[in-house]
C-alpha cells in the first residue's frame, strides 16, 4: 500500500494544446497541409491526433515523413507548420470553458501550477498571450527545454522539480495518449481531457483517475481527494 506524503506541495501540471485550449485539430490540419506539400497526401488528421498528438515536431516528422530527417530540417519544417497554424487560427484560440475559475480555485488552495508541453516558445507565447494566461503558471517547460519529448517523462519531471513537488503529489492534465503515457512514466496521476481522444482511449492507463470534457464545475479539492484515495489503494 502506498501512502502519499501530504507534507509535499501539491501540483497541477497542464499540457497546453488540447487542455488549456481546444486547438489540437487546428494543429492536425496544419500538419496535414504541410505533409501534402512534401508528397504525403491523404493523411487523416484523426490519425495524427491518435498516434502523435503531443509529440515534439522532430518526432512527428520522423513518424510520418522521414525516419532519418535531420533535427535541423525538422526544425525548419516545424516552424513552417507553426506559422501556418498561427496565421489560420488566431481568432479561434480561447481558454477552455471553466479553466480560469478552476485555476483560481487551485491557486487559492495552495496548489502549485505548471505547464509541460510539446510546443515550442513561439507557440507557447502565442497561446498564453491570446488567452491571457501567461501569469497564471509558475513554471512552463516546452519542447525546446527538454532532450526527450513525450511519451518520455522528462517534460513532466522537469516541471515537478522546478515547482518543488514530488511526482506522487502531481496531477497531470492531458488530452493526448503520449502525454498520459509520459505522466505514467513520471509516476504521476492523470486527468484525461477528452478534446482529442474519447474517454475509452485512456482505459489502458492505470494512472488516469478521471476524464473531463472541460473545467466547468471541477473542484481542485475533489481531485486531490480522489488522487489520495487512488494512491492509498495502490
Amino acid at each position: 500500500m502506498m501512502i502519499q506524503n501530504d507534507t509535499k506541495p501539491k501540483a497541477f501540471i497542464f499540457d497546453m494544446d488540447g487542455v488549456l485550449v481546444d486547438n489540437m485539430r487546428m494543429h492536425a490540419q496544419s500538419w496535414v497541409d504541410l505533409f501534402a506539400d512534401y508528397g504525403l497526401s491523404g493523411l487523416d488528421p484523426e490519425r495524427y491526433l491518435v498516434e502523435t498528438a503531443g509529440m515534439k515536431g522532430l518526432d512527428v516528422l520522423r513518424y510520418f515523413l522521414d525516419p532519418s530527417i535531420s533535427p535541423e530540417k525538422a526544425d525548419r519544417l516545424t516552424e513552417l507548420k507553426d506559422i501556418l497554424y498561427r496565421v489560420m487560427n488566431r481568432n479561434a484560440i480561447v481558454a477552455m470553458p471553466g479553466l480560469e475559475t478552476f485555476l483560481d480555485r487551485a491557486a487559492n488552495a495552495g496548489i502549485r501550477l505548471g505547464i509541460g508541453t510539446g510546443a515550442g516558445p513561439k507557440n507557447i507565447d502565442y497561446v498564453l498571450g491570446l488567452t491571457g494566461l501567461t501569469s497564471r503558471f509558475e513554471v512552463v517547460v516546452g519542447a525546446h527545454m527538454v532532450r526527450h519529448g513525450k511519451p518520455h517523462p522528462e517534460t513532466f519531471l522537469q516541471v515537478a522539480e522546478r515547482l518543488g513537488a514530488d511526482p506522487a503529489s502531481c496531477i497531470v492534465f492531458e488530452d493526448a495518449l503520449p502525454g498520459a503515457e509520459a505522466a505514467a512514466a513520471a509516476g504521476m496521476s492523470c486527468v484525461a481531457v477528452t478534446t482529442t481522444n474519447r474517454p475509452e482511449a485512456f482505459a489502458a492507463f492505470d494512472n488516469v483517475i478521471t476524464t473531463i470534457d472541460h473545467f466547468d464545475g471541477l473542484m481542485p479539492e475533489a481531485l486531490l481527494e480522489l488522487n489520495r484515495a487512488v494512491k492509498t489503494m495502490s
